[in-house]
């Protein structure tokens, strides 16, 4: 058959020229998506399927891994599909600079998924939210902590009294196996409620323990797949268990700090403030005092305020913790090190926050673990404020960006041995402690982690009062070799479940 017959053919039938007009909008479409992507420069990626993106080529266990890879491929900035959902990543500690620090403001607001719009109640609190209320309860949270000891004196002697408090527990065990994942995440919580709430709560509290229990369960909610699929197809997944769950645990938890507040309400002086919750509540106080209609103190932002401070300052303190005794518990030679110096410095009393200074190896260790560990491989969601042209590539307002964090953590460019547990990442040539502008994991810019100063004193004071008092070692008959650190990849990247022995050097 001739062309012309075909074409004749393709055209001699109402259906067939429909089909022809389909397919000609078809290629015109694509062809005009490919002018004005490159008209824009906008940034390159793998080609998505329809509807189902580019997940098809995500480790479904270690996304993080996949873009990790395919950032060699296309480059520092690119684009993927989650689903429908357009992602941009942003790979490598020169980029994510960048973008967070240099150009804060292009990349600053919080891209509010599904879940974490339902968990903000629409955006309140200071975690999943934009605009002046977040401006608002981030600067409150801010001034707040540090006016109740958030990196200074009395944020230390509370961390110190944990302290006393986890080695009795640690010391229960008499040597025995036991799992470290809920004594830390009992202190690293009492942490964050003593600056809250003005006070701690004792390890047997049911209240207390019930509330550290939900959170968990919460974090391990938020990493489960169902759940991101629900923020890729919300309009289709909204009966799923796990997002179920999720808003029972997170209803739950906001009912019983409404108690706490409600009984710090009823004690409440104006002229002395004990927590976080009663400089909110004098703020509150004052607001409704004088009228003011638009006033961003209203219980829905101080219970979510409150919620978010208790998540966020018990897990990832929490889960670091654990990676830094079992990693003492893989390399006993670094442990013996460690404890040499504190010997030769410190001998037997309370190690404080100014030894740092005299600790160089043991804060090495310290900073290396959280750069190898990388617990949080992607920072939460950012959104681009406005249109951006960022190296050379077109980023559209409202966009989501993922700063890729433990592509900085482990770039190799930065890091001589980025796979490896070498605290020598820290050190000069003279053994003293050395700052790398490429460590990362608290992210950067306007989003950093505002208990970043908090966080770095807990893990100090926790772990060098533990490696004062014990040491630690893997399971009787389990060999050093055996101990497993394959990570358990979630919300956060935590060590699989393990016990140790904690073996008193007193």
């Amino acid at each position: 058959m001739s062309l012309e017959e075909s074409v004749f053919l393709l055209f001699s039938s109402p259906t067939s020229l429909l089909g022809a007009f389909v397919v000609l909008l078809v290629l015109y479409l694509v062809s005009q998506s490919f002018i004005a992507q490159e008209k824009r420069k906008e940034p390159p990626g793998p080609w998505p399927l329809p509807l189902l993106g580019n997940l098809l080529l995500m480790d479904r266990k270690s996304p993080h891994k996949t873009l990790f890879e395919l950032s060699k491929k296309y480059g520092s900035v690119f684009t993927v599909y989650f689903g429908p959902m357009k992602v941009v990543v942003l790979a490598g500690y020169k980029t994510v600079k960048q973008a967070l620090v240099n150009n804060a403001e292009d990349f600053g607001d919080r891209n509010i998924t599904p879940v974490f719009h339902d968990m903000s109640h629409g955006g309140h609190g200071v975690l999943f939210a934009n605009g002046d209320s977040w401006k608002e309860m981030r600067r409150f949270a801010l001034s707040t902590l540090k006016d109740f000891g958030m990196g200074k004196r009395l944020a230390e002697e509370k961390i110190l009294e944990e302290c006393h408090h986890l080695i009795k527990v640690f010391e229960k065990h008499e040597g025995k196996p036991f799992d470290t994942a809920l004594p830390f995440n009992h202190a690293t919580s009492n942490i964050i409620s003593s600056l809250v709430y003005g006070s701690r709560f004792e390890y047997t509290d049911p209240r207390f323990i019930n509330m550290v229990k939900r959170s968990n369960e919460t974090v391990r909610l938020l990493g489960s797949a169902s759940l991101k699929l629900y923020d890729m197809f919300p309009w289709l997944l909204k009966w799923i268990k796990n997002r179920r769950l999720l808003l029972k645990n997170l209803e739950t938890n906001i009912m019983a700090f409404a108690d706490l507040i409600q009984n710090l309400k009823e004690t409440l002086d104006p002229e002395t403030s004990r927590g976080v919750v009663d400089s909110f509540l004098i703020l509150q106080q004052k607001e409704e005092a004088e009228h003011h209609m638009d006033t961003h103190y209203h219980d829905m932002n101080l219970k979510l305020t409150v919620a978010n401070l208790f998540g966020g300052g018990t897990e990832t303190t929490s889960t670091t913790l654990r990676w830094c005794l079992l990693f003492m518990a893989k390399y006993p030679q670094i442990q013996e090190q460690v404890q040499e110096e504190l010997n030769r410095v410190i001998g037997s009393r309370h190690v404080r926050v100014e030894d740092r200074k005299y600790l160089p190896f043991t804060d090495a260790v310290i900073h290396e673990t959280q750069r190898l560990a990388s617990i949080l491989p992607m920072s939460a969601p950012h959104e681009t404020s406005r249109d951006v042209t960022f190296q050379g590539h077109f980023i559209k307002k409202g966009t989501v960006v993922f700063p890729l964090l433990t592509s900085v953590l482990h770039d190799q460019t930065e890091w001589e041995n980025p796979n490896t547990f070498n605290p020598s990442h820290f050190l000069d040539n003279e053994g003293k402690f050395m700052k790398r502008d490429a460590f990362m994991p608290f992210s950067a810019g306007k989003r950093a982690c505002l208990g970043e100063s908090l966080a770095r004193m807990e893990l100090f004071l926790f772990f060098t009062s533990l490696l004062q008092h014990f040491r630690f070692t893997p399971p009787p008959g389990v060999s050093v070799d055996e101990l497993d650190l394959t990570p358990v990849v979630g919300l956060t990247i935590g060590p699989s479940p393990h016990e140790l022995c904690a073996i008193n050097r007193q």
